[in-house]
């Protein structure tokens, strides 16, 4: 896999930090969001993590549907 430029880990990381700023707002532990979505909690934290891989516009859309907000929602931040 090829490196991320620096402003590319930086919108990673701005999305890392905002799935978990979102998920925080639902006051919900990440343990809790999971079962309530019926998902494994590493995935949440998988999602929130700052790691190598990110997330996709499609895991990015399935945890909007989850919220009920929109991914315009999500990227106004």
């Amino acid at each position: 896999m090829a490196e991320l430029e620096k402003d590319d880990i930086i919108l990673k990381n701005k999305i890392a930090d905002r799935i978990q700023s979102l998920r925080i707002k639902t006051g919900l532990t990440q343990s809790e969001f999971a079962q309530k979505h019926d998902i494994d909690r590493q995935i949440i934290n998988r999602w929130e993590s700052n790691n190598k891989r990110g997330v996709t516009i499609y895991t990015i859309n399935k945890f909007c549907n989850m919220l009920g907000i929109t991914l315009k929602d999500f990227f106004d931040f």
